[in-house]
Order: C-alpha cells, then structure tokens, then sequence
C-alpha cells in the first residue's frame, strides 16, 4: 500500500512540476535601472498569483534580459506551445506598431510549433485607463 501511495505522490509531483502548454508573456520596453523592472516583476506575480497553472514570464524589448526572441526559445525548448504577448505599454507607438511585430514575425518563422498570440497595448485598454484615471483623480487634495 505505501508503494502505490508513493507512486502515486511521485506521479503527481511530476505533473504539477510540468510546465503549462499555455504562457502570458508581459512585454515591456527595459531600463538601465534594474529598479526600473519592479512594477512590471510585482504585475507577474500578481497574475501569477490569481492563475497558478499558468506560465507567467517578462520579456523585454532592449537593455534587459530576457528578451522576446531568448524568452520564446526557452518556452519552446520547455514544451510550451502557446504564448499570448501583452504590451505592458501605455501606447501604440513605434515599439508596439513595428518592433513587436517584426520580433513577432521572426519568432513564427524560427518556431512554426509554437502559436503566438498579441494583445494591444495595455494603455489602449478602457479598464486600464479607467483605473489609471481614478488613480490620478485619488491624488487630489481633499477638499
């Protein structure tokens, strides 16, 4: 009996140690400051923390690592094989309208197996600048 109990257990450690099939990818621009990264990092857990069985990951566009193109070949090379990409931008501007997409484009050419999918800019998103514009609106002076 503690033989199958402990084949049990060991089966399902090895599937909750799995890496999920399915990653969020929150793709933000990079700093010099590596302090420039908390907000993004304490977004990651958050999420994390609210869906655990799926893989959460940064990725950024220049001067921190990883980048999008290293990230999506280790979630490759892990088994992954959807990734959704979050602009965690306030704007389309030329980072999201041409870089993101030309990484995009060069990411499905270098793995076919993997489906990649792109979100608009957080900013652009009416919940988001909702939330934004009450936080700016709670920094009045109360009168």
């Amino acid at each position: 009996m503690s033989e199958s109990l402990s084949a049990s257990q060991s089966a399902s450690q090895s599937v909750s140690q799995s890496i999920p099939q399915q990653a969020l990818i929150l793709f933000a621009h990079g700093a010099r400051d590596p302090a420039w990264a908390a907000p993004f990092e304490s977004l990651q857990q958050l999420i994390q923390r609210q869906r655990p069985q799926l893989l959460v990951r940064l990725a950024f566009l220049e001067l921190m690592q990883p980048d999008l193109p290293q990230l999506l070949q280790q979630l490759v090379a892990a088994g992954v094989s959807e990734a959704s990409v979050v602009p965690v931008f306030l704007g389309q501007g030329g980072h999201v309208r041409r870089d993101l997409p030309a990484l995009i484009a060069q990411a499905r050419q270098q793995h076919p197996q993997l489906t990649i999918t792109v979100a608009q800019a957080a900013g652009e998103q009416p919940d988001v600048q909702n939330a934004i514009a009450q936080y700016c609106i709670s920094t009045l002076p109360q009168r």
